[in-house]
């Protein structure tokens, strides 16, 4: 991977050849004042993490791989649930609880976009245990940010 996060400089870089090499759970590729461009590699049977966001909407593009989408108004209701493939995006509007499981026989490399700014600069999780556990993964001092209302994960 050639791509590293300046912040809030204008950046330019091959953005699906850059998700397609990650091989990381999750990279920050970079980090603005108002929005976050991450890189996602969901291993076989793996999933992003069921989750809701209260003030953060976010775009997830699959670069490779199947997935199964699913969002909902609560984390036992999961209304929504689409099979997506290399080419889809998912649009998790703030306030929904959602996952993507990868259900292909490959890594699922995706990218996200969060708005606003979700993690810290620059950090790169190998694992999803890993990102489990960081306790120093938050947005930037300089970013935008609402009023704190936290995370949930089921």
């Amino acid at each position: 991977m050639s791509i590293a996060d300046i912040g809030p400089r204008p950046q330019a870089f091959n953005l699906e050849t850059e998700t397609l090499e990650n091989p990381n759970y999750r990279t920050v590729a970079w980090s603005g004042s108002y929005l976050q461009v991450t890189l996602m590699s969901i291993p076989v049977n793996g999933d992003i993490g069921l989750e809701k966001h209260p003030d953060t909407d976010q775009f997830i593009r699959l670069d490779r791989g199947r997935g199964r989408a699913q969002m909902g108004p609560g984390k036992d209701e999961l209304t929504f649930d689409q099979e997506v493939t290399d080419g889809w995006c998912v649009i998790v509007p703030a306030g929904s609880w959602h996952n993507v499981t990868n259900i292909g026989d490959e890594p699922m490399q995706v990218y996200t976009v969060y708005a606003p700014q979700h993690h810290k600069p620059g950090k790169v999780h190998q694992t999803k245990a890993i990102a489990g556990t960081d306790t120093d993964d938050e947005p930037a001092d300089w970013s935008v940010q609402p009023d704190p209302v936290a995370d949930q994960h089921a």
